[in-house]
């Protein structure tokens, strides 16, 4: 079964069934594939499929992440993971066959066998979690990319004890009840042969070794958070939805996994001039009356500097112009966005006699109309429904 069916649809069950009725659909699916009962070339694979969605979908953990994210929410669990705490022994109870030895002619003795990972030492092993850490930077950093070191809080190995959780030179002991694997298998026989289920072990808790005197720096724990100065390259073009990866910098395995990783969260800083769109830059240029109306040549500026730009004669605010490659660097190829000078004619608020005769002057030459006072909310309707 090269890929994976829907759990849901493997076991034959609409997505809000509660576990009575995923549990009914299994033992019944169960009872047909077992592969001890079944002589259907497949009933093994079949089997295995069937097991592996009720596994997840009878554990509210991992239904819950199975419904949020599909089958890419299991990649953090192993197979040991999806399976552990499974009760085997309910499931088939009530058959109305004998209790007895299994007999059975499977060629396995456990689901675990079935699966490919039993009968070796589980030792409870798993990666350590990823985390995040924001980054707040520039514009012109995010333009031009930075190195920086940052400090980072995660959990680390106690180096007092390097990770054992006992004092050095205290005693430690194997647990005698799980034999220093931290997890008791209990072996339950059924109808269908012999099902497995692995708990952590009751008088270890699930350490494995029976410690008199904990670690005084990490209290028994193996673990400590701490600071650490971790170099990052940030790359030209990042914005709010980048992110960074820094593998084996997030917190500690457990029990000697590997570590999680640590994710840069990018955060631009609004800038005082320009507004950011992808790779483009808008910024909105003020100009008189005089340059929008005569044409002028000014200043814009650029992440890079100033650059001359050309206002034509005539110009109406909200004009926008284009200047190529003075944006933002594009992060998956070459070259830059634009930048887009948009203008925006402001009034003066206050005019001396010589300003106000020429402007009154040329009202006149034009043909406008200035009114020595603004007309009341009457007149204006008065003049509107006049026209």
């Amino acid at each position: 079964m090269a890929e994976k069916r829907d759990y849901y649809e493997v076991l034959g069950v609409e997505k809000d069934a509660d576990k009575k009725e995923i549990k009914k659909a299994y033992r019944k699916l169960a009872m047909k594939y077992h592969p001890d009962v079944s002589e259907d070339p497949e009933s093994t694979e079949k089997f295995k499929e069937i097991s592996e969605a009720y596994a997840v979908l009878s554990d509210e953990d991992k239904r819950g992440k199975y419904d949020q994210y599909g089958h890419a929410g299991m990649n953090g669990f192993s197979q040991e993971d999806i399976f552990n705490n499974v009760n085997f022994e309910d499931i088939f109870r009530g058959f109305g066959f004998g209790g007895g030895s299994s007999g059975g002619g499977g060629g396995f003795d456990s689901i675990f066998d079935l699966f490919g990972f039993g009968g070796g030492r589980r030792d409870g092993s798993r990666q350590g979690d990823d985390i995040a850490y924001e980054l707040n930077i520039t514009l012109e950093e995010a333009a031009t990319g930075i190195e920086r070191d940052i400090e980072v809080p995660h959990k680390k190995t106690c180096p007092h004890c390097n990770g054992s959780k006992a004092e050095p030179g205290s005693n430690v002991k194997t647990c005698e009840t799980c034999g220093g694997t931290g997890q008791v298998r209990h072996v339950n026989n059924t109808p269908l042969g012999q099902f497995a289920t692995v708990r952590p072990c009751s008088v270890c808790r699930g350490e494995g070794k029976l410690i008199e005197t904990p670690c005084k720096e990490c209290h028994g724990k193996g673990i400590i958070r701490k600071k650490s100065t971790i170099h990052v390259t940030i790359p030209p073009g990042v914005d709010n939805d980048n992110r960074l990866r820094v593998p084996g910098e997030g917190d500690v395995g457990v029990r000697g996994g590997p570590p999680g990783d640590l994710y840069v969260m990018i955060r631009v800083k609004e800038h005082k001039l320009f507004k950011r769109d992808g790779a483009d830059l808008t910024y909105q240029m003020p100009i008189s009356f005089v340059q929008a109306s005569l044409g002028d040549s000014v200043d814009a500026p650029t992440l890079d500097g100033a650059v001359e730009l050309k206002i034509p004669a005539g110009t109406q605010t909200g004009t926008s112009f284009r200047i190529k490659g003075q944006g933002m660097p594009h992060m998956r190829w070459n070259g830059k966005g634009n930048l887009y000078v948009k203008v925006k004619i402001v009034t003066p608020k206050k005019l001396n006699p010589k300003q106000k005769e020429l402007l009154q002057e040329f009202a006149d030459v034009s043909g406008d109309e200035i009114y020595a006072e603004e007309k009341g909310l009457f007149d204006k309707f008065k003049d509107a429904i006049s026209h």
